[in-house]
């Protein structure tokens, strides 16, 4: 009976495509992906934020999927560039100075499917964090050590690489 179960299991996981736990369902020819540079064309261009994003993309997807990196044509890809990068004041003060602030990053991303252009996709996703509006973005930031705008960076990339992931991969 076990057995039986085992096999129907794999049956229904597999029918459909690719499935892993993380939710994620990749066709089944797909072999390859390839992650182009997301360069920067806000209005005001922090150096490394291209750097950070893309790097962190092809991470996400090496580490979710069983594609290979490729440089050159490949099944699934993914292209596009950062369109806002912005810090403004949320909360003002009574002595007319910001209390919080937010820094928001915005990317247009390109999903092509070339083995199925159903799922092919352009769109913008963006994020923010909000901030003590007392604090530079060179200070430290008192919870994790790092200066602040690397600290934001780095929680606002993942959370966008995550979106991005999520549209090209998981049906929910």
């Amino acid at each position: 009976m076990k057995l039986i179960l085992t096999i129907l299991l794999s049956i229904s996981l597999t029918s459909c495509g690719i499935y892993s736990f993380t939710g994620a369902s990749i066709p089944t020819e797909a072999k390859t992906i390839s992650v182009g540079y997301f360069s920067n064309k806000a209005a005001t261009v922090q150096p490394s934020l291209s750097q950070v994003f893309t790097e962190r993309l092809k991470d996400m997807l090496l580490e979710q999927t069983n594609l290979s990196l490729s440089e050159n044509e490949s099944d699934l890809s993914f292209s596009g560039y950062i369109s806002k990068y912005q810090i403004k004041p949320m909360a003002i003060k009574a002595n007319e100075t910001a209390g919080k602030n937010r820094l928001t990053i915005a990317i247009k991303v390109t999903y092509n499917n070339s083995l199925d252009s159903e799922n092919n996709f352009e769109h913008t996703f963006s994020r923010y964090r909000d901030y003590d509006g007392s604090l530079n973005l060179s200070d430290k930031d008192p919870q994790s050590g790092e200066p602040v705008e690397e600290f934001l960076i780095e929680e606002i990339t993942k959370e966008l690489a995550e979106d991005v992931f999520n549209k090209a991969f998981v049906n929910w």
